[in-house]
């Protein structure tokens, strides 16, 4: 029930001045509108002041030190993570965050294509005596052809063998000629030698026989990957010093024979023992093009998972990788890769750390997938050109792990240095 008291008018006033409603509800609506009342003033109190500066007095003085909106503005926007550049683009997830990242990447990779072109191009018709263009310019350019051929599979095996290695390992000091591959081979090659003699040499040139080194090789590596980094309490530094160890056993057992050769035989020897693209032989040059590309194929769908593994261990277990399996299998197709570049030029010491690491430098990101190609382009750079001064320059005959060596020795005591630990 509702009641509505209005006072009367006084002559000579207005009707609505002084006018006043006295307004009496019954208990249930009394109840509805002081709980709306106290609704509503619980809400104004708790709702944030989003107008605060609206609704302020113009003439509303801040006590001092005391911090505006516009203030504390200012510094959330400070403390937050900046989404742009210094030269103010925006980043973006993704290997090439930036637009100059993208741009660098590119450039490297187009400046490296060139590079290679031109070495191979410089290979194959300088200082050839015919005219270019006339048959005889073609048959030397064919003969030529296959040096070229065989640098780039060793740089593609040498590559991209280091790069994985190096990320499986945690290290960019190690390649895989720690693990005994070059030391198996010079104990193949010379056991030959001791065994059979000068015509030793030629026993161990073929297609079963590369097969046979290989198989040597790849099977030296699984034997040792399975037995110590298969089982329970596998750790993959034992793995790493059981190599070196059995690699300098190896290494041994080769220098020990090498002392009993004639000086006829240790001089045809030493031919082998060094890293030469005159060692290939055209007779299995297709069979390594192929082990070559499929463990290239292997290891390049396995990128995504090297770059989960580059962030160690521990945290590539917590996002639901088999660490121990996908080294194992890494590790196999390594050697593979190790195998097969061994077994047709011989060793090539410090290739593999000086490609990996100008890789890095140049490609800087940690994709995997932008790693290897730049790898490959700088391998056959650096062995075409190694090649090709060799030749041109020095007018001697295939030994590239002379100056690979020199060269790749110089760089990794540079980079030691300059980092002050391994």
């Amino acid at each position: 029930m509702t009641a509505h008291v209005t006072a009367g008018t006084p002559s000579g006033s207005s009707p609505d001045h002084d006018r006043r409603h006295v307004t009496s509800h019954a208990p249930g609506d009394a109840a509805s509108t002081n709980g709306a009342a106290l609704t509503n003033g619980t809400a104004a109190a708790t709702e944030p002041a989003l107008f605060a500066d609206a609704t302020a007095p113009a003439d509303a003085e801040v006590p001092a030190g005391a911090a505006t909106p516009a203030d504390e503005q200012a510094t959330a926007s400070a403390t937050e993570p900046s989404l742009l550049t210094d030269a103010g683009e925006p980043r973006r997830a993704g290997a090439l965050p930036t637009r100059r990242s993208v741009r660098r990447f590119w450039i490297v990779a187009g400046t490296l294509v060139v590079l290679a072109a031109a070495a191979i191009c410089g290979g194959l018709a300088y200082d050839n005596p015919m005219p270019v263009g006339s048959r005889g310019f073609w048959l030397i350019a064919q003969m030529r052809a296959t040096n070229v051929v065989v640098v780039i599979v060793v740089a593609f095996c040498q590559a991209l063998a280091t790069v994985a290695f190096q990320t499986v390992t945690n290290n960019r000091i190690l390649t895989p000629s720690i693990m005994g591959f070059e030391s198996l081979y010079r104990l193949v090659q010379t056991a030959a030698v001791f065994f059979l003699g000068a015509a030793g040499v030629t026993a161990v040139v073929g297609v079963w026989q590369f097969f046979l080194q290989v198989a040597l090789m790849v099977g030296f590596a699984a034997a040792l990957y399975g037995w110590l980094l298969a089982g329970r309490n596998g750790n993959l530094q034992v793995t790493l010093l059981v190599g070196i160890v059995m690699g300098g056993g190896l290494g041994a057992a080769a220098t020990f024979m090498q002392r009993l050769l004639t000086p006829s035989e240790f001089d045809i020897l030493t031919a082998r023992l060094i890293g030469s693209i005159a060692n290939a032989d055209t007779s299995y040059l297709g069979w390594a093009i192929c082990l070559a590309a499929v463990a290239g194929v292997l290891l390049w769908l396995q990128a995504g998972r090297l770059n989960v593994m580059s962030l160690g261990r521990e945290t590539a277990v917590n996002l639901g990788l088999n660490h121990r399996l996908q080294t194992i299998c890494v590790l196999l197709l390594v050697s593979v890769l190790m195998a097969v570049s061994t077994a047709l030029v011989g060793p090539m010491t410090f290739l593999g750390f000086l490609v990996a690491m100008l890789a890095y430098q140049l490609a800087d990101t940690y994709d995997h997938r932008l790693v290897f190609p730049i790898a490959w382009l700088i391998g056959i750079v650096v062995l075409a050109g190694s090649h090709f001064i060799l030749k041109h320059v020095f007018y001697a005959e295939g030994s590239v792990g002379i100056i690979i060596e020199i060269i790749g020795g110089t760089f990794f005591l540079v980079y030691i240095l300059r980092k002050g630990r391994l």
